[in-house]
Order: C-alpha cells, then structure tokens, then sequence
C-alpha cells in the first residue's frame, strides 16, 4: 500500500513536470482499407482504403506522451514547409504542446511514415523523409532556444529522441548537456546507434537504449537473451561497455518479453519485469517509455521508481494497435489495479 500511494503521489505530479523534447519530429499516417481481391498487375493485395488517420510520430509522440500524461511538452525540431509539417505541427498544438521551437524549412521535407492496414495486418510502410543533417545555422538556432530556457530555469528536463533522420549531433548535445548539468536539469536521450545517430557524449543522467541498441552503442554482437536478465553475462558486458564510451549516469535497458534492466552507475542492476498483459503493436513504446520515466524524473522520482513507471506504461501502449500514447488515466488505472 505504502508503494501504491508513492506512485499516485508520483503521477500526481507530472502536471508540475516541463520538459523540453528535441529530435526528429515525424508524422505517422494510417491508411486503413479491406483486402477483397488480388491485383491483375502484380501478384499484390488490392486495398480497399476507407479512410486516412494521423498521429505524431517520433520524437513528436513522445511530446504527445508528454501532453497526455499533463505534463508541459515543449518541442524542438525541423519539419518541412510542406502540408504534412503543418499537419503534425497542428496535431501537437491540439495537445497543447508549445511549438514555438520547431522550425519550418524549405530546404527539406518532413518526415511521414504512411502504414497501410488492411483489418489488423499492417501491408506495408511508405517513407517520406530527408536523413541529411541539418543545416549549421538551424542547430544554431535549436540549441540557443534550449540553453535560454535552461538559464531561465523554465525547464526541468530535456529528451533528446534521435531517430537518425538529421537533427541531433554529439556536438549540440554536449552543448546542452554542459549547461543543463551545471542548471542540475535532467537530460535523456534515446539513442539510434546507426549511420547518421548521435556518437559517443558524456554526462547523460540516463541512457535508455532497448537490447539490440545497447549492443550496437557496445559494439558487441549479441548471442541473443538469457533466460533471465540477471544471468545474462552478455548483456552485463554490453552494459560495462557502454558506460565506459558514453559515461552516463544512469543506463536503462529495454528488453521486450524480459521487461527491463536498470543499471544505476556505481550500484548493483536492477530487473523490472515486464507489465504487459498482451502485445498487439510495439510501435511507439519506447516513446512511452522515454516520456513517463523523464517526466517522473523531472517531478522527483528516484530513477528506480521512474522506470518502473515508465515500465507499467509500456504495458499499456503494447496492447494498442498502431502508434498511441499513454493517457494519465489508463496509467494512473495500471497502478491502481497493481498490473
């Protein structure tokens, strides 16, 4: 009872929370339809479209989270000047997230994933985007907006949602990074370690890449998981690995059916088993994930406590089909009926 009412406590203050999130803001587009018939061009399903739904996507779902947790979402990033930018930018004001650091480019396209369904089967995936890196003069501008906020003490934490697509650099990271520690302001970056994604910077409060990220920042293939966490020696030394190249303070491991492992630096790891009932779509989790465990970060949760927030939430979005967020009361539910 004593933890129930900790964690009631905890949510009830993520409306207090501001957090700054700065990343590849996308937006995600559903095409949803019957298949009846097989084309007479191609061996190929024919859909039926119906109708056509949005979402934000990227580091803008995690601003979403963000907003349907009450927390006070203030976004950064690069869309297009283009239809789906205005799109996204105006799903993100429905939710009430400020918008006044994204920047609108006419030297590039925003990126849109469209998914097409048919019943509860996901076709397939049209990408729309640029992955080139932007442009000196608009990091300039990003990474000034977010230090004046630090320095005026408008915000509590910062995600940093790299999806490889061109926004984020070590660079603008250590930047902000330096001037958030010395403002004792959290910092959390959900990495993508592929061509184009942030490399190595250190003095992130946490790290919270999922298994096959944790191998690649590592360097290490991976044989694949134990039968539990705590025996896995694998993942233990993917884990040493990654705190010696990006030296952050905290490291959190997602790890699918497994749950996750929390690797407190300088402290014995931590296993938080999974909380998900039944999986249907595991799109958007790791949003989740990052949203709820920075927000509980920001309004005074320990790290233990944050991810094991962070952890319900990611059972309840795994159990919705396409990219959905948390809402504050399907979370606040999850605790109450100790999932």
């Amino acid at each position: 009872m004593k933890k129930l009412n900790k964690d009631i406590a905890a949510l009830n203050r993520f409306s207090a929370g501001r957090v700054a999130v700065i990343g590849d803001i996308m937006l995600d587009a559903y095409l949803w339809g019957a298949v009846n018939r097989i084309s007479p061009e191609a061996p190929v399903p024919v859909v039926d479209v119906r109708r056509r739904s949005c979402c934000p996507g990227g580091a803008a779902n995690v601003m979403r989270n963000l907003a349907t947790l009450h927390g006070q979402a203030k976004a950064f990033g690069i869309v297009g000047n283009d239809p789906a930018g205005r799109e996204v930018i105006n799903l993100l004001k429905d939710y009430g997230t400020d918008v006044s650091g994204i920047i609108r480019s006419n030297e590039r396209r925003t990126t849109e994933k469209c998914r097409v369904v048919a019943g509860a089967q996901q076709l397939l995936r049209a990408d729309f985007e640029d992955t080139t890196p932007i442009s000196e003069t608009d990091r300039d501008k990003l990474v000034g907006k977010i230090v004046r906020l630090i320095r005026k003490k408008e915000i509590d934490a910062i995600i940093f949602d790299d999806y490889a697509k061109g926004v984020l650099c070590a660079d603008m990271l250590k930047i902000i990074i330096k001037e958030a520690r010395k403002n004792r302001i959290f910092t959390m970056l959900d990495p993508k370690p592929k061509a184009g994604g942030v490399t190595p910077v250190a003095g992130l409060t946490l790290l919270k890449p999922n298994r096959s990220e944790a191998f690649a920042l590592a360097g290490i293939n991976d044989p694949g998981p134990a039968a539990t966490p705590d025996k896995d020696q694998m993942l233990h030394r993917a884990a040493e690995k990654i705190f010696e190249i990006w030296q952050p303070e905290n490291l959190l491991i997602s790890l699918a059916a497994q749950g996750m492992i929390l690797f407190p630096a300088g402290s014995a790891p931590q296993i938080i088993p999974t909380r998900a009932r039944e999986v249907f779509d595991v799109s958007g989790a790791g949003d989740t994930v990052a949203a709820v465990c920075t927000l509980a970060l920001a309004t005074g949760c320990d790290v233990r406590q944050a991810a094991e927030l962070a952890n319900r939430a990611a059972g309840v979005v795994v159990g919705k089909i396409g990219t959905a967020p948390i809402l504050f009361d399907e979370l606040m539910a999850a605790i109450n009926d100790n999932q």
